[in-house]
Order: C-alpha cells, then sequence, then structure tokens
C-alpha cells in the first residue's frame, strides 16, 4: 500500500481532483470562503458565536438544493477540528449507522469528536431516524442532517427535539455574481471570456441554485473553447433550451408555489395569479394538476358569490384534457384570471367545515320519521312520512316554519353569506324565509 504523502499518491490524488466537478473542485474550505446564508453564519448570529466558541450542537440544515447545506456543514467541522463523515439516506441503513457511530464513539475515546452528516436524511424511515437518538442524547456524535423538505413533516418529533433546525434560503443575485466570478478565474475556467450579458443570462437561469450555476458555466466552459474560448449567450441559450427552473414535484418549492398562486387568486390579484401560474409551467408543473386545484379555489373562495367560476373552472379542466397545451393552458389562464377578478366568498367553504364539526360531535341523531320515505304499508304503519307537507303545495314552495334538522337537536344555522356578489340576493331569500318562519302560526319544533 502507498504511503499518503508519497509522490505516487500525490499525484493518484491530483489526478482524481482534475477529475472532480467543478463545484466540488471550488468547494470552500472556511467561512471566509463561504458565499450567501449570512443569516446563519454572520456576526454575532447565534450559530457563529457557538462556533466561535467552539460549541457544536446537532442541527437540520434545510433548503432549496444548491444553498450550501453539504458545504457549510463541512466548513463547520472543520471550524471545530472534528472527523466529519458522511452517510447518503439514499444508500445507508441501519447497520451502517451503526458502524460509523462505533468508529465515532473510538475517536471520542481518544479526544476527537465526529461530526456525522447525513445528506437526504427526510429519505430515513421512522426506525432509522431513531437508531441516531441515543448517540446524538449522549454525545458521541454531532449529528447534521441535510434536507431539501420541510423537516415538520419528514422527520421525527424525537429527532427535531434533539437538533436545531436552520432554514437556508435560496442564494441571491450578488451572491452568485461572487461565486461567479471566482469561478471564471479559478484554474479550470482559465482562459476563458464571458461578456456581461451572458453573465446576467445565467445569472438569471439558476433560481439561486449554486450548483445549478457552477454545473452549467463548467458545461459551458467545456463547449466554448471549440469556439474562441467564449461563452455567449448565444452559446447559454442553446444550452438552457431544453432545462426547467428549479421545481421539485411534490417537494417544499411545489407546494410553496401553488400555495402562492391560490393565495394571488383569493387577495384578487390577476397580475401576480398570472406569474405563479406561469412560474409553475415553467418549471414544469402538470397543468391538469392546477386545473384540478382551480376548481377548488372556484368552491373554497368565490362559492355563490359568483357561481359561474365553478362552471368556468371545470371547462377550463376539460379544455386541457381534450386538446392539451397551448390551448388548455391559455383556458386555465383564463378561469384563474375570472376567479382573481370574481366577487370573493368563503361562507359555504366554512359552513361546510362547521356541519363537519357538528356532524363529528352528533352523529347518531335519527332522521326524523316525517323526513323517512315511506315506500311500503309496514313503514307506514310505522309513521314514516307521517305529517311530512310537500313543499311544493305551499306559497313559494316554502312550508313555514318546518324544521327538517333531527328533533334531539336545535336548528343550526351553518351558512352565512357574505354581502358579496350572488350571495347579496341569496341573504336577502334567506332573511325572508326566517321572517316567515317567526311569524308562522305552524311550527313543527313547538
Amino acid at each position: 500500500m502507498n504511503d499518503l504523502f508519497s509522490s505516487d499518491a500525490s499525484a493518484s490524488a491530483g489526478e482524481r481532483a482534475r477529475h472532480q466537478p467543478l463545484a466540488a473542485r471550488l468547494r470552500p474550505a472556511s467561512l471566509a470562503d463561504y458565499v450567501g446564508q449570512q443569516h446563519l453564519v454572520g456576526a454575532g448570529t447565534p450559530l457563529r458565536r457557538a462556533l466561535d466558541q467552539a460549541q457544536l450542537h446537532s442541527m437540520i440544515l434545510w433548503g432549496p438544493p444548491g444553498t450550501g447545506k453539504t458545504t457549510l456543514a463541512l466548513i463547520l467541522a472543520n471550524h471545530v477540528q472534528a472527523t466529519f463523515v458522511t452517510l447518503s439516506a439514499v444508500l445507508a441503513g441501519v447497520k451502517d449507522i451503526r458502524a460509523e457511530v462505533e468508529r465515532a464513539r473510538e475517536r471520542l475515546a481518544l479526544g476527537q469528536r465526529t461530526v456525522l452528516f447525513v445528506d437526504e436524511v427526510h429519505r430515513f424511515n421512522k426506525s432509522q431516524q431513531d437508531a441516531f437518538l441515543p448517540h446524538v442524547e449522549d454525545g458521541t456524535v454531532i449529528f447534521i442532517g441535510a434536507t431539501t423538505e420541510n423537516p415538520s413533516f419528514e422527520l421525527n418529533n424525537a429527532l427535531l427535539s434533539r437538533a436545531r433546525v436552520y432554514r437556508l434560503q435560496s442564494l441571491q443575485r450578488d451572491d452568485l455574481a461572487q461565486l461567479l466570478e471566482r469561478a471564471l478565474a479559478s484554474e479550470p475556467l482559465a482562459g476563458l471570456k464571458m461578456g456581461d450579458a451572458a453573465r446576467g443570462l445565467l445569472l438569471d437561469q439558476v433560481d439561486g441554485d449554486a450548483r445549478r450555476l457552477l454545473n452549467l458555466l463548467e458545461i459551458a466552459g467545456d463547449l466554448a473553447r471549440g469556439e474562441e474560448g467564449e461563452i455567449t449567450e448565444a452559446l447559454l441559450k442553446e444550452l438552457f433550451r431544453d432545462s426547467l427552473r428549479r421545481f421539485d414535484k411534490g417537494g417544499d418549492i411545489f407546494y410553496d408555489q401553488i400555495s402562492a398562486l391560490h393565495k394571488s387568486v383569493r387577495g384578487s390579484d390577476p397580475d401576480a395569479t398570472l406569474y405563479w401560474f406561469a412560474r409553475m409551467l415553467d418549471g414544469g408543473a402538470d397543468p391538469l394538476y392546477i386545473a384540478r386545484r382551480v376548481v377548488r379555489m372556484a368552491s373554497e373562495d368565490i362559492g355563490n358569490a359568483d357561481p359561474r367560476a365553478l362552471r368556468l373552472a371545470l371547462d377550463a379542466w376539460e379544455v386541457q384534457e381534450r386538446l392539451g397545451s397551448p390551448e388548455g393552458e391559455l383556458a386555465i389562464a383564463q378561469a384563474l384570471v375570472y376567479l382573481a377578478v370574481a366577487a370573493k366568498s368563503n361562507a359555504v367553504y366554512s359552513a361546510y367545515n362547521e356541519a363537519r364539526r357538528f356532524v363529528a360531535a352528533h352523529p347518531t341523531d335519527e332522521v326524523p320519521l316525517h323526513l323517512r320515505n315511506a315506500p311500503t304499508k309496514l313503514m307506514k304503519e310505522q309513521g314514516y312520512g307521517e305529517s311530512y307537507r310537500y313543499a311544493h303545495d305551499f306559497p313559494d314552495a316554502y312550508v313555514a316554519g318546518e324544521n327538517y334538522f333531527p328533533t334531539t337537536i336545535p336548528r343550526r344555522s351553518f351558512y352565512q353569506p357574505v354581502p358579496r356578489g350572488l350571495e347579496i340576493r341569496i341573504a336577502d331569500k334567506l332573511a325572508s324565509l326566517r321572517e316567515k318562519d317567526k311569524h308562522s302560526d305552524w311550527r313543527r319544533d313547538k
């Protein structure tokens, strides 16, 4: 076996480094070179103070791809002179966890701490996550997990209670520009030219993702070496032609954007509505999924203030199913704009939820005899349908004083129309019917 410091080993290490991706070759080794996340590692922040006191604690690093989670974990370990060990939740199991914990215990006996970094920790199941708990608690390892998913939903409460959660943000344009300058000045891209317009185009494309920036830059650099050594706008546009923006279907980014779309409709802002719709399509969202959510918006936020909204939403869904893109997407956009500018009411949504809560608390109340059908002689003899009053036999097809609730519970008023759109007229109608009830000579619930 070769000595680590022999010329052969050094040459081998150098050869491996030359074949590493640009993102790995430019990975910073200290906080001084770390780009972004100043809300976490800037002077005076809780994490920075802990580091300055060499008191590193277990944590979860939560953020979008390419925001520096792995790099930060490595820098933190180096800062406190701890051994850095990596596990991938995609490949490792409980056996691997136990093996690394045993090695960490041996190091600790020699006075050496271990940072156990688990990438994509949300992919571990409950039993795998539980395997860390005693070793985090007794200090055998300093646990750092990285995840793109919301830890509240994906990680065990027991693990969350033992690790502080830090939220990493997408890198700002200035941060990415700084990283781009550093990359262009590095040995792998030496001699390549890149104008301001091309730089701006690249920065616009990467959505705050440093890894994506460096990967695209590396590919562009390889292509540019055969084109007079310049990364041009034309070259980048060709590279981006089939490239989608960051959009994690089923992940946090997906749900954040659909939430923004829904809230823009609810807030009566058609422009923001179209923006988020376009963003989701640009990221590869399924238009049929968006169409289904538009139907939900029509019922939840417009309701009976403008019942046409629901029909238009269904029509847009049907157009997407029958014609596909781009005709279907235009129909969905039409429905979204209509919903955004329509009169708003959540009265039906609120009434429905209240009725469900009420029924959950009163599940066994029987249907009153007068509301039951009596298709057989026996049922008639049992009183089914007796004294039922047929609404169409009365003025305005309304039986003043009738009660349609079970006799064991008081009348309830779930639905409260709002003073907007068609519900203004609905409220007037209901008020007039309630007034008839008050003045009726006959009331079943007297």
